[in-house]
């Protein structure tokens, strides 16, 4: 397949090694140190776990979208705040037949897209207020993928690998529980190059079941600097993130995502990953604009849309945004 990456950060970057040792051909639309290091070095990944070793991945990169021409396979891994200029540029990557996969974190544009209950097709405010990136990438191209996987950056191009190979692949619109072959397809592919790649027949519940626990851990992280055993070990922080994660989840039950867990089953499954570094921390002490809509504000529209009160989540908003404002990583209002 032809696949490009847009995005070569710690994720984009380590499904394109893996995906170019097994034969596919791999491009790259980067810019700046990235594109540099990948026309000097190319792509690579460190692996700490299993065994430690480094992979290695020679690929076509570009700062142009034109330079690399249409695609089989563009897998979209940039922060939520890059889409605009994803949405503004992509053109020139997408002939009729491919695929778009988003490997994002948070809620996507396209959440509403053949589900959600009464709020189906429903464009969220807080994602694609002009509806910008549903029109430059529409609805047929896309597929749905959730990363359960930690990876940062070591250096621009420079990839590590710390733990963690799944990824959930599925259509956003209802394929009456069925999976695509397109889909399976895909997941054919990243079986092969190494992921525990697998379908879902509704992705959006794999999105909001990983954005339940990663909606709080991760913009409290970035403005208090604590890894997430830290968060946890608070007693009030902890309640306070257990609250917000009670509103989100009567916010899932009104769309069709009801959660069986409680926040504690959640809480017990993070404490398994240790003195975690959310990726939103990574950001802020990279200086990088944080995901706080994807995450947080699109939450608190959800809450407006289904009629749920969202005291707990509002007010984690406030703090996150302000302390991102402080410090540039956020638009000024």
């Amino acid at each position: 397949m032809k696949i490009c990456i847009y995005g070569a950060g710690a994720i984009g970057g380590w499904m394109g090694v893996h995906l170019a040792q097994t034969g596919h051909e791999i491009s790259v639309v980067a810019r700046g140190a990235t594109l540099e290091a990948l026309h000097t070095n190319g792509l690579q990944c460190v692996q700490t776990q299993p065994s430690s070793a480094t992979h290695h991945a020679q690929v076509k990169a570009s700062a142009n979208p034109l330079d690399l021409g249409q695609q089989d396979l563009v897998i979209v891994a940039v922060k939520a705040p890059g889409m605009l200029d994803v949405a503004k540029n992509i053109a020139p990557l997408l002939a009729p037949h491919t695929m778009v996969m988003t490997a994002m974190n948070g809620v996507p544009w396209w959440f509403f897209d053949g589900f959600g209950a009464s709020l189906k097709g429903t464009r969220l405010n807080t994602i694609d207020p002009e509806g910008h990136i549903g029109r430059a990438i529409p609805a047929h191209h896309v597929v749905g993928c959730v990363v359960h996987a930690s990876c940062s950056l070591d250096a621009p191009g420079v990839v590590r690998h710390h733990f963690g190979q799944g990824l959930i692949l599925g259509e956003p619109a209802e394929q009456n529980l069925q999976t695509s072959e397109r889909v399976q397809h895909l997941v054919s592919v990243f079986q092969t190059a190494g992921f525990n790649a697998s379908a879902s027949a509704q992705i959006q519940k794999d999105v909001w079941y990983k954005l339940w626990g990663n909606m709080t851990v991760n913009p409290i992280s970035a403005f208090t600097g604590a890894t997430t055993d830290l968060i946890l070990e608070d007693d009030l922080v902890r309640d306070f993130v257990s609250k917000i994660m009670l509103e989100a989840k009567q916010i899932g039950e009104k769309i069709g995502i009801p959660i069986a867990q409680t926040p504690e089953d959640r809480h017990a499954v993070t404490r398994k990953l240790g003195a975690f570094k959310t990726s939103m921390l990574q950001d802020v002490e990279a200086g990088k604009l944080v995901e706080l809509d994807a995450l947080v504000s699109v939450v608190r529209e959800l809450g407006q849309l289904t009629q749920v009160s969202t005291p707990y989540t509002d007010a984690l908003l406030g703090l996150s945004r302000l302390h991102a404002r402080v410090h540039g990583l956020y638009p000024a209002q």
